[in-house]
């Protein structure tokens, strides 16, 4: 639409006199200007959506080696009961080896001499068996202990994630059957809320009323330094059909939306900007039916996701491993 925009007035300057070159120069710069910015927007969005789907891979790859400590702590105690069971019928091997030999020794030196002989080997068996059995023990110990540290924070973490969700829900209960909802799923916090709360058709201005729920929820967020923020915009599939050459699609739309609510979250100074990340998906990523005025509203969301920092588990894990 730009390229037709940009065409029609070349024709327009070149079939009037009215119109000097400086004037077609500046439109086709300006031209050039706007599929520039059109290509970084793209990119930073394919950009931010690696970044996303490198987070769900490194969730799942914990969850897997977390598992994974799991079975070796269960097989470390099961060899523990192995062991010591074999302790056991050495330990009683052993004292009936000591009895035979007192009773044999006045009967028989040489005999007595044998069972002795045997009783020493048996001796050097038993005490590498309890060598190997304080060892499988103590690494059971320390296994189990590492395993509870990490089953704590990682409960700790569920547990902050549930209190954040009740502090989201609870400051932004005005809010409620508006367009917005607050859930907590696969240890993350989501906040959707519904483009009638925020936006007018085709624009990316945030309404006084949406402004209101996103400062809101700036407040809460001010409160959880340690959680990464990821705005997501959403269209439905319809076609976008707004200003000509401020939009292209409902892709860039859809970025333009969630870089709105960034801003406004920007705008709390004691919200740490790192923490903060804008994607657009388009209508790539619908959570109802487009077959439906009901589900095409549903797809018309800025969605807010939040996830705790998994720096000191990956850590933990780590250790586990070596």
């Amino acid at each position: 639409m730009i390229k037709k925009l940009a065409l029609s007035l070349v024709v327009v300057s070149l079939t009037t006199s009215c119109v000097s070159k400086k004037i077609y120069n500046d439109l086709e710069n300006k031209f050039a200007d706007l599929k520039k910015e059109r290509n970084n927007l793209y990119d930073e969005n394919t950009a931010l959506t690696k970044d996303k789907n490198a987070l769900d891979i490194q969730v799942k790859d914990l969850q897997s080696q977390l598992d994974k400590t799991k079975n070796e702590r269960d097989k470390l105690a099961t060899d523990y009961a192995a062991t010591k069971k074999n302790y056991d019928n050495l330990k009683a091997s052993y004292d009936a080896l000591e009895k035979d030999s007192n009773q044999a020794l006045a009967a028989n030196i040489n005999k007595n001499r044998e069972l002795l002989a045997e009783l020493d080997a048996k001796q050097k068996v038993l005490n590498a068996e309890q060598d190997r059995l304080n060892k499988l023990k103590s690494d059971l110990e320390a296994s189990s202990k590492r395993l509870n540290e990490l089953e704590e924070m990682i409960a700790a973490k569920d547990a902050g994630m549930k209190k954040l969700k009740d502090n989201l829900s609870k400051a932004l209960n005005a809010f409620e059957g508006k367009g917005l909802t607050v859930e907590q799923r696969n240890g993350k916090v989501y906040v959707s809320m519904e483009n009638k709360l925020l936006f007018e058709s085709g624009s990316w201005t945030v309404g006084a009323e949406g402004k209101k729920a996103v400062v809101a929820l700036g407040k809460v967020l001010s409160e959880n330094p340690e959680i990464s923020v990821l705005i997501e915009g959403h269209t439905d599939n319809d076609k976008f059909s707004g200003s000509i050459g401020s939009v292209e699609n409902n892709w860039d739309l859809s970025t333009k939306r969630a870089t709105a609510i960034v801003n406004i979250l920007a705008e709390n100074k004691t919200i740490d900007k790192k923490n903060l990340t804008a994607a657009g998906r388009g209508e790539f990523a619908p959570m109802a039916s487009n077959d439906t005025a009901e589900g095409k509203a549903k797809n018309r969301r800025i969605e807010i996701i939040l996830t705790p920092k998994l720096d000191e588990i990956s850590k933990m894990l780590e250790d586990l491993n070596d």
